[in-house]
């Protein structure tokens, strides 16, 4: 078929591709197909959303206008969180969180538990209020959070339907600045993490496991609750504009401005702008939640390994998240931070040193992103209700593949 992922380190293996504009065209290719899945903007790294042998529904063009009401904003699957953000914000409104690049779907996102950044803030699914998706034989239906099964619908991996419209929670329109230090000391970090992870409204950590100091800490501060600091524990003010993963020679133009100028939620909350490449590009990705009370030993364990993981790695981000009760979420049940690894595009490699660092991380319970690379899926207290709930609205398996079968069904 020759289509490839964002990273192109995956090839999908189903037969054809179709392209629906409308809602009804999207049904219709669903009751026809007896293997079918949508993709979105491809930016899993993994088989997540591949159907081999079936038919894959690219939703691009899918025309589902924007919809801003009292609270609320609906929006089409497909729809890229920078698409209507700015639209969002003309209007008076925000969303509490954003991811680091605004360049996936929405539906995407949620999906696969996508979650941003921010230890009072929850994950991207969790501003979900309403989902419109066809089922197995065509049928559009939407689901709210007055449905029992709202919780195992919204983290659905791909596993019940095909999302054709999403509401979304807002609240009024806010301004952030973005501040970044250098050279955080790790034993500030363990002594006071904390206290640095309340410093601003949304806080990442980024290192390559192996410095004496953490590279970077970048502050996201709403402007109207913001306090100034000269200091962050032994870290200083970035004397310039930073990227992430900077030892990789990846210039800062394409982040979102930084150095405390003030901006709208959209263009600082994710770490790099729209208009340019996310991140480095050419990349492959993993990321694993722990338990927020286990942080600082889940840092320290990974850290003790950081020589096996630096030769590969092009920059790890260490975040926090806030619980929400999402079946599949890996916040379900409890706050979380997030190890995130930035891998070079060297997959036989990383492949070799993941076995090594979830059994590092399997003490504390680590759940893997979903659309990321992993071996081992974790545990998830409400998976055999997810699974009912699948068959219920997928009887046939009309939207399983080897990715849910694997990690999901136990095939």
């Amino acid at each position: 078929m020759g289509e490839q992922n964002w990273a192109g380190n995956h090839a999908y293996g189903a037969d054809s591709v179709l392209t629906p504009r409308t809602v009804d065209e999207v049904r219709e290719a669903v009751a026809a197909a007896s293997r079918v899945k949508a993709l979105g903007s491809r930016h899993c790294f993994n088989d997540i959303a591949d159907t081999p042998g079936g038919v894959l529904l690219d939703l691009r063009a899918l025309d589902v206008p924007v919809e801003i009401g009292d609270g609320t904003v609906t929006v089409g699957g497909s729809a890229r969180y920078g698409d209507f953000a700015e639209q969002l914000h003309a209007a008076g409104f925000a969303l509490p969180n954003l991811a680091s690049l605004p360049h996936i779907t929405v539906a995407g996102s949620v999906a696969t538990g996508t979650h941003g950044s921010g230890r009072r803030q929850p994950g991207l699914a969790s501003a979900v209020s309403a989902v419109e998706l066809v089922t197995a034989n065509g049928e559009l239906r939407t689901f709210t959070r007055a449905h029992a099964e709202f919780p195992g619908l919204v983290v659905g991996l791909g596993a019940l339907g095909v999302v054709t419209r999403i509401t979304l929670d807002v609240e009024p329109a806010f301004d952030v600045r973005q501040d970044v230090f250098d050279g955080l000391p790790w034993e500030a970090a363990y002594r006071h993490f904390d206290e640095i992870e309340d410093a601003a409204y949304s806080v990442s950590l980024f290192t390559n496991w192996v410095n004496d100091t953490i590279d970077q800490v970048w502050l996201k501060s709403r402007v109207d609750a913001f306090t100034a600091r000269t200091d962050l524990f032994g870290a200083v003010p970035a004397d310039g504009p930073r990227h992430p993963a900077h030892a990789a020679g990846i210039a800062a133009g394409n982040c979102t401005p930084q150095q405390g100028v003030p901006g709208p939620w959209h263009e600082r909350l994710p770490h790099f702008a729209l208009a340019f490449t996310p991140s480095v590009g050419d990349e492959l990705q993993s990321e694993y939640f722990v338990p927020y009370r286990d942080a600082v030993a889940a840092v320290r364990a990974v850290r003790e390994i950081g020589a096996l993981l630096a030769p590969v790695l092009l920059v790890s981000e260490i975040r926090a998240i806030a619980a929400d009760e999402l079946w599949l979420s890996p916040c379900h049940g409890g706050d979380r931070v997030a190890l995130h690894f930035t891998w070079q595009p060297r997959q036989p490699e990383v492949e070799a040193v993941l076995p090594v660092l979830e059994e590092r991380l399997a003490a504390f319970g680590a759940r893997p992103h979903w659309g990321k690379l992993f071996h081992t899926a974790g545990p998830y207290p409400r998976i055999d209700d997810f699974r009912t709930l699948a068959t219920e609205l997928d009887p046939r398996g009309k939207f399983r593949n080897p990715f849910l079968d694997r990690h999901v069904f136990g095939g």
